[in-house]
């Protein structure tokens, strides 16, 4: 049912790239496509987003303002929605706030600058980033928490202005989203998706503000999007299909286990769950439960069907010969999520070198970071962990270096970097440093 890996198989190199490969075959067509929607909203501004949101999600208005979604609104869907879901989103606001409050102070969100030996004094200025736009996923895969894991963040940084987009196909609203909004201080939320959706924020309309940042997942066609418009708008980075890695050891819990991998299973038929042991035993035992697990049967999850073909098609269970072994894989992935549910976990975290999020011992499930811990649940995905970190608050700020120059300072510098400029030809730059010696 799952494919099992040995590490000191001769092909086991190729067999571990595969199991990470992500089929790009339709990505030209998809890229295409996108990039026709982000020409013509890019001329064509709120009529080329009425046209797309009439095609892609049924919805027939006259005018983009009828798609923005009121303050008053959000209100009402907060006041309304179940008391048990509006409290957990409550709870998962304020240990988000928290957090990202922690984060901020702990790497220092403020100006600073010293003054070197010559009375010259250099820093940086510290600036939040003025307006962001922020996509979260709406339809059969709308996700509430995505809001609050990009909005609050936004807000700890200082951001003055956040503008949502969400599509509603068929104008169907998950209230629980807008409820999340009014929670988050979302400014403006409109029910416009997919690719126009980023084209309008990057761009803007008669209707839309440009933004500077775009944050949040999507789809192929939204993560294209991102892409192509990257360089003209920033955006955090572009998502991959959810991952996780857990490294285990005899003293964990199997069926513990296999429901975390299911978890992870049920986001889409591309999600993937990887299990790493040394343990023959417990490999087996997680095998059957699996099988168990994924047997048709009369009351079975609504997702069954998704989490058997992710296990199938991207999961697997590897066979290492040691714990160091484990994590020299576990680096090699760099996976979104990754679990350690060992018995002694610390000696393991020493060796991350590469991962999105930790989930340290037995009792931490991956699904607390998904919403209730306090990290961003927005994380580099695809390897791209060895490179790029989670959705903080230094995503929503900018930083400019400062340079002030003494009288004394002035000339020192200014004669070095005379001597540099000539010796790379750039006699304009060496002539600009030589007037400062001149006086």
């Amino acid at each position: 049912m799952i494919r099992r890996l040995l590490s000191d198989d001769a092909g086991f190199t190729e067999q571990l790239n595969q199991l990470l490969r992500v089929d790009a075959a339709e990505l030209i067509r998809i890229r295409e496509v996108v990039a026709g929607v982000i020409a013509q909203v890019r001329q064509g501004g709120d009529a080329a987003l009425l046209a797309y949101t009439s095609k892609f999600d049924d919805l027939d208005v006259s005018s983009v303002s009828e798609l923005e979604v009121t303050k008053d609104r959000l209100q009402l869907a907060f006041d309304n929605i179940d008391s048990l879901v509006r409290e957990a989103l409550q709870v998962s606001a304020y240990r988000v706030l928290a957090y990202h409050e922690k984060q901020k102070a702990a790497l220092g969100g403020k100006d600073w600058t010293y003054v070197d030996d010559d009375g010259n004094r250099l820093g940086q200025l510290v600036r939040s980033i003025s307006r962001v736009g922020i996509y979260a996923p709406g339809g059969k895969a709308s996700y509430p928490s995505t809001v609050i894991m990009t909005a609050i963040p936004a807000r700890v940084a200082g951001v003055k202005e956040i503008t949502l987009l969400v599509p509603t196909p068929g104008g169907v609203v998950n209230e629980t989203l807008f409820a999340a909004a009014h929670i988050a201080g979302v400014d403006r939320v409109f029910t416009i998706g997919g690719a126009q959706a980023i084209a309008a924020m990057a761009y803007g309309t008669e209707t839309i503000d440009k933004v500077d940042k775009i944050i949040g997942p999507g789809n192929i066609y939204v993560s294209s999007a991102k892409q192509m418009v990257f360089g003209d708008v920033g955006i955090d980075m572009v998502a991959g299909p959810s991952e996780v890695v857990i490294v285990a050891d005899n003293t964990a819990n199997v069926d513990w286990l296999v429901m975390d991998m299911f978890a992870q299973a049920e986001h889409d038929e591309m999600a993937q769950a990887i299990l790493v042991s040394w343990d023959d035993s417990l490999l087996n035992a997680v095998t059957a439960s699996l099988e168990r697990g994924l047997q048709v049967r009369e009351e079975q999850p609504p997702r069954l069907d998704i989490i058997r073909q992710s296990i199938v098609d991207r999961g697997a269970l590897i066979k290492v010969s040691d714990a160091e072994e484990a994590m020299r894989i576990v680096n090699i992935i760099a996976p979104e999520h990754l679990e350690l549910a060992v018995d002694d976990p610390q000696p393991l975290l020493q060796l991350v070198q590469n991962a999105g999020a930790i989930f340290v011992g037995h009792q931490t499930a991956e699904v607390v970071g998904d919403y209730t811990a306090g990290p961003s649940h927005v994380l580099p995905t695809g390897g791209s962990a060895r490179f790029a970190s989670p959705l903080g608050i230094y995503d929503f700020q900018v930083r400019s270096s400062l340079i002030h120059c003494s009288a004394i300072g002035a000339v020192k510098l200014s004669r070095d970097a005379a001597i540099l400029a000539k010796e790379e030809g750039l006699t304009a730059h060496a002539e600009s440093a030589n007037y400062r010696l001149q006086g």
